[in-house]
């Protein structure tokens, strides 16, 4: 029997650690507390609609192709990728759309009939994230950046690049049209970032699109989620759900994780532990203090998080195909640099919103019952330390979304209104453990990236390695599942298997 690894939680960083172990050798176990795998993307399933809890914008495909390659089988043997169409349609407060895909010519199309000066501009700025792409993305994403010497050997491509720019700066420098602005530099928000203090390297973001494609799987999220767990369980990794992690077991004399204790006080020792948690939930609240000199409560309360979100998930009994409304929506409030102002420094609940509108039957009706629609609508809003009560302002904040929708977007929305369920800041700190209820842990700032981020291999525990949104390299499906190939690296860096002669 192989070297035993626990993996804390299910997320997509979790399970891509614990295929790739499984494929090296390792006789892995999954603990995930809720009753369904997914972590943020948990599926709700009511009165048979069924909604994807968080991720619904899948980039990078062929990081999905690489883990069923590892086991010598096919992914779509397991689930179906479409690439939608448009990618997005994003909204600008007078109900103007923008469309774009990875078809240059429809782009410059669309930018031409907005703001035709911009045209040249546009072809310069995405000449211009290429190279952003190819040392960010495909060089960086999955190398652990574990003492600040990683940091020095890449800080003159990081100035080169124009880090110290934001993205929305970076994009301003080649287009003059403020709408367009924000469509090119709207991307860090999907990392739980403000476009206005996220370096420019996540300017690549657009340039990844663009590279391949911005894809649906069919079913859901929660279907790769499935197919995930259905691989893993074939190489013979456990699950076990309802399996909530107390604490996380270090020796005294080594300082190396050897297992964990359960909420029921049950042991599971491991010669290592990769937890896919919140990392400042983790180390505040599943290691013991005295263990940590790097990761303390002075470090975790001092960090940066990123915003949280309101989403609302709804279906309605009559379809809405009729409308201007695409797969995914982005609907930009008239207020925009003001507004991001409120959300991420002021942490103050404002009147006014941006909203991300997802609409998966306009692709997969079976995600609803015969002849209706499933929708779910995301509106990033302060964290817990705008010091709201969402207890008493929930029900309002949905109002006010759902009624904006009704007059703008979905004639007789909730009249319509079959099926309906919301979360606020506070699921995300009491379900998801996210420290003061952010959506995507620490926020991608300058100062808080590569090695500035916490470590996927722990300072202060040995045997202890970091995956998902937390850690390096961030939020979004490829950035996670590129820390699941840094702790798979690391691990068998640090435990290796014996080879049998």
């Amino acid at each position: 029997m192989g070297k035993k690894i626990i993996v804390i939680g299910s997320g997509f960083g979790g399970l891509g650690a614990a295929i790739r172990l499984a494929a090296r050798g390792y006789d892995v176990e999954i603990l995930e507390k809720r009753d369904k795998l997914g972590g943020r993307a948990y599926v709700y399933e009511i009165d048979g609609f069924k909604f994807d809890g968080g991720p619904t914008i899948v980039t990078a495909p062929f990081m999905f192709d690489d883990l069923w390659a590892l086991a010598g089988k096919k992914r779509e043997d397991y689930f179906e990728l479409v690439e939608c169409q448009p990618y997005y349609r994003i909204f600008d407060h007078n109900q103007k759309s923008f469309d774009y895909n990875r078809d240059e010519q429809f782009i410059l199309e669309q930018i031409r009939a907005r703001s035709p000066e911009d045209v040249e501009g546009y072809q310069r700025f995405i000449a211009s994230t290429k190279p952003i792409f190819e040392k960010g993305f495909v060089q960086l994403a999955d190398t652990p950046f574990l003492n600040f010497m990683d940091m020095l050997k890449v800080a003159p491509d990081l100035i080169k690049m124009q880090s110290y720019l934001s993205v929305y700066q970076y994009a301003s420098q080649f287009v003059k049209d403020d709408f367009l602005r924000r469509v090119f530099s709207f991307h860090p928000l999907l990392i739980g970032g403000n476009p206005f203090d996220s370096p420019s390297i996540y300017a690549m973001i657009h340039y990844l699109e663009r590279q391949w494609g911005v894809w649906y799987a069919m079913g859901g999220t929660g279907a790769i989620v499935d197919a995930m767990a259905r691989l893993f369980t074939e190489m013979g990794g456990k699950i076990t759900l309802n399996a909530e992690v107390a604490q996380i077991e270090v020796a005294p004399a080594t300082r190396k994780a050897t297992g964990v204790r359960m909420a029921d006080g049950a042991l599971h020792k491991a010669d290592a532990v990769v937890c896919n948690g919140e990392v400042a939930h983790a180390y505040k609240y599943l290691v013991p203090a005295e263990f940590r000199r790097k990761n303390t409560d002075r470090r975790i309360e001092r960090t940066k998080y990123s915003m949280s979100l309101f989403v609302i998930y709804f279906g309605t009994k009559r379809r809405y195909t009729d409308t201007a409304l695409a797969h995914h929506n982005i609907i930009l409030g008239e207020r925009y640099k003001g507004l991001l102002n409120d959300i991420f420094n002021k942490q103050q609940l404002a009147e006014d919103f941006s909203l991300y509108l997802h609409m998966p039957t306009i692709t997969d009706p079976s995600m609803a019952p015969a002849g209706n629609e499933s929708f779910y609508v995301l509106s990033p809003i302060p964290h817990l330390d705008s010091g709201t009560d969402w207890k008493k302002t929930a029900k309002p904040y949905r109002d006010a979304i759902m009624n904006f929708l009704e007059e703008n977007y979905l004639p007789d929305l909730q009249e319509n209104i079959v099926a309906e369920h919301y979360i606020d800041p506070l699921h995300f700190r009491d379900t998801l453990n996210s420290y003061k209820g952010s959506a995507f842990s620490v926020q991608p700032v300058l100062t808080q990236s590569a090695w500035f981020r916490p470590h996927n291999r722990s300072e202060d525990i040995g045997h202890l390695y970091f995956v998902g949104a937390g850690t390096h390299p961030g939020a979004g499906l490829p950035g996670v599942l590129s820390s699941s190939i840094i702790a798979e690296n690391l691990i068998v860096e640090d435990l290796p298997i014996p080879v049998l002669a």
